[in-house]
């Protein structure tokens, strides 16, 4: 998919995210959770390019209102 490179696919598939469905139905921010938790050194990054991929678009050109959105949401976790 778009923005996800290999180390990131295999971090992905570690946690059970194969498809790009796997990815609508778990959210980027579930994900960001679950890679911290099996201790991969996520960030911010790793969202974007899921954010990214789920739109179609490059990982820059998510809008900041959106960024922002689940900038909040993560610092909740």
């Amino acid at each position: 998919m778009k923005n996800l490179g290999g180390k990131s696919e295999q971090w992905l598939k570690d946690i059970g995210i194969r498809t790009r469905a796997d990815l609508e139905r778990v959210g980027s921010v579930e994900i960001f959770r679950l890679l911290r938790k099996k201790g991969y050194p996520s960030s911010l990054n790793v969202v974007w390019a899921i954010e990214g991929a789920l739109a179609e678009t490059d990982w820059r050109e998510i809008p900041g209102s959106l960024k922002a959105e689940i900038e909040s949401a993560i610092r909740k976790l």
